[in-house]
């Protein structure tokens, strides 16, 4: 939705081999939806106290003020019009109008003024100028990366575009979105960073200590130069420590570094907004390849682009089995423009659901065009599909998750547990509902390029089939509540019932005719204080004691009314009510 100052350019990284692939200008996006999680009830020594409810998380950063690199950003959309560009424009015309309202709110027409409660829930997280729904905040202290792929390569160093966080209105969801770019990088070379560089963790380690799949060195370098953070990913006890005393994998400190002041959830570390992994340790990943002739790309080459496979020797073919591949261009290519023809010749769009990645001919101006071109749409429409698909999912997983935690507290032993069962589980029907209607969509955009391109992350990320999942099993979850409640009165109904019951021989027995079994009538004040107590305390114990024996007194009851069952079986039932047990 942002783009770097014009000036900017991406640095420069080492020249390829002669005569292999050049990949002169490449943009890299990474997105790690993360869950939010809510703050202790007690706090912990060192950890800040629970935010106030009504506090959402993009509050609790905004106020931290100086204590946090992360300012709230302020767009084309909500800041001054002046900024607002064609580019803006486009991407605003290409989605559907509740897309619209999701990604950039009612506008600053709407009037209103900030921590308006447009709601009505009081929650403050909303204003009621329309703001959109969605929050950014942006951190400017890291302006570069360097990265080493496999021990004894060289570095590359790769210019930090942007880094920002995205907060959403009633869902415990953030999305870091990271990009990166270079110029003149091989092919193999932007592959492998492709592959290697969105890793949270690593995924084991080879026998000499070497991280499995992920980068060799990872350093985040200020304006100056200076390293501000590093990977520790060849520190192999560390994070075999963790896993066993957390149950939990320990994030790369290079990734733990960009998050700050929001820490891990699985830690000492204090902090008000804490978080936890909520997908796989693969960051999505979009990619922007624009080479100086994409045609000498083979099948081989695109295989690995869409399935970020990492480059592969020298002599090898494909990454997977011929028949795994039968269907690859079918199943992830988007080849519309994919022909020698147009004002951007040559484009491929490749989708995974876990990869986006756009190959291009780096002597279309159409292309390479920031303004207008595929550059601008793979930073603005193609961006926002991308983050609208991996942010349902998350959401979604985070429902998951949490019905999964309120099961675990359950205990249907004690009554407070299943008091707070019950709340946790109506609060996640309400906001599923509520993401329904203000999240999830089928068509976001009517364009055809976009629709084909949502559509394709869409079905590779099953988020049909997840939804209808979640939707069961909170709608199971909700069904259950409610027979629960109707058991419960219809066993209310039953107990009274036969309370009124057996009270109704001692009502008519004893007002039978107005009759006064003790005439007592001009008795002193004290003596009919006497019976009264007497009478009040009697009627009293045998209303507990029947409430108390009402479910065994509605056996016998049905018994009495059972035509089938003879008189022993009858009068067995009655002795049952006083037999230990009976129940």
């Amino acid at each position: 939705m942002l783009n770097p100052p014009a000036a900017t350019m991406p640095t420069q990284a080492d020249s390829p081999p002669t005569g292999a692939p050049t990949v002169q200008h490449f943009r890299q996006a990474l997105l790690w939806p993360l869950r939010l999680m809510p703050a202790d009830e007690k706090p912990r020594p060192g950890v800040a106290p629970k935010p106030h409810a009504h506090h959402g998380p993009w509050q609790v950063l905004r106020d931290m003020g100086d204590a946090s690199p992360w300012r709230e950003e302020v767009d084309e959309y909500t800041g001054d019009s002046s900024r607002f560009h064609e580019r803006h424009y486009n991407e605003f015309v290409s989605f559907l109008p509740y897309v619209q309202r999701f990604l950039y709110g009612e506008g600053r027409a709407r009037g209103g003024t900030e921590g308006d409660d447009s709601h009505g829930d009081g929650s403050g997280n909303s204003n009621g100028n329309g703001d959109s729904p969605m929050r950014i905040f942006r951190r400017h202290d890291i302006a570069a990366v360097r990265v080493v792929a496999q021990p004894g390569d060289a570095p590359v160093t790769l210019q930090v575009i942007h880094c920002d966080l995205y907060f959403f209105f009633d869902i415990d969801v953030v999305l870091l979105n990271l990009e990166v770019g270079a110029d003149h990088l091989g092919l193999a070379q932007a592959q492998e960073i492709l592959y290697r560089f969105g890793r949270a963790y690593p995924a084991g380690w080879e026998p000499d200590g070497t991280a499995l799949h992920c980068m060799a060195s990872v350093e985040w370098l200020g304006a100056d130069g200076n390293v501000l953070a590093r990977s520790d990913a060849q520190q192999r006890d560390a994070f075999l420590q963790h896993v066993a005393q957390y149950r939990a994998p320990r994030i790369s400190s290079h990734w733990a570094f960009l998050m700050q002041p929001l820490v891990t959830d699985y830690s000492d570390e204090p902090g008000a907004l804490r978080y936890r992994q909520i997908e796989y340790y693969r960051m999505p990943v979009m990619a922007y390849l624009s080479l100086d002739d994409p045609r000498r790309l083979t099948r081989d080459d695109f295989v690995r682009l869409a399935l970020v496979t990492g480059a592969g020797a020298a002599d090898a073919h494909l990454p997977y089995a011929d028949h795994h591949l039968a269907d690859f261009e079918h199943k992830y290519c988007y080849d519309r423009f994919w022909v020698n023809a147009g004002a951007a010749p040559n484009t491929r769009y490749l989708c995974n659901g876990h990869a986006l990645v756009v190959v291009g001919d780096a002597r279309s101006e159409f292309f390479c065009c920031r303004d207008r071109g595929v550059l601008a749409q793979f930073r603005h429409q193609h961006f926002l599909l991308f983050l609208i698909a991996h942010f349902q999912k998350a959401s979604l997983l985070m429902f998951s998750d949490q019905l999964v935690e309120a099961l675990k507290k359950l205990d249907i032993r004690s009554t407070p547990s299943v008091k707070q069962f019950k709340r946790a589980i109506r609060a996640s029907f309400e906001r599923f509902l509520r993401f329904t209607h203000r999240y999830w969509f089928h068509e976001i955009s009517e364009q055809a390029q976009v629709r084909a391109l949502s559509h394709m992350c869409a079905t590779h990320l099953g988020l049909d089939a997840l939804y209808d999942e979640v939707k069961s099993r909170i709608a199971d979850m909700n069904t259950y509540l409610d027979a629960d409640s109707l058991r419960r009165q219809a066993s209310t109904v039953v107990r009274l019932t036969v309370v009124t019951l057996f009270g109704l021989i001692g009502t008519i027995t004893t007002g039978f005719l107005g009759m006064n079994l003790l005439a007592e009538a001009d008795a002193p004040l004290w003596r009919k204080a006497l019976w009264f107590g007497v009478v009040f305390v009697a009627t009293t114990w045998l209303t507990i004691y029947t409430m108390v024996k009402s479910q065994r007194l509605s056996d016998f009851i049905d018994a009495l009314s059972n035509d089938r069952l003879g008189l022993r079986g009858k009068m067995a039932a009655l002795a049952r009510v006083w037999r230990s047990g009976g129940d």
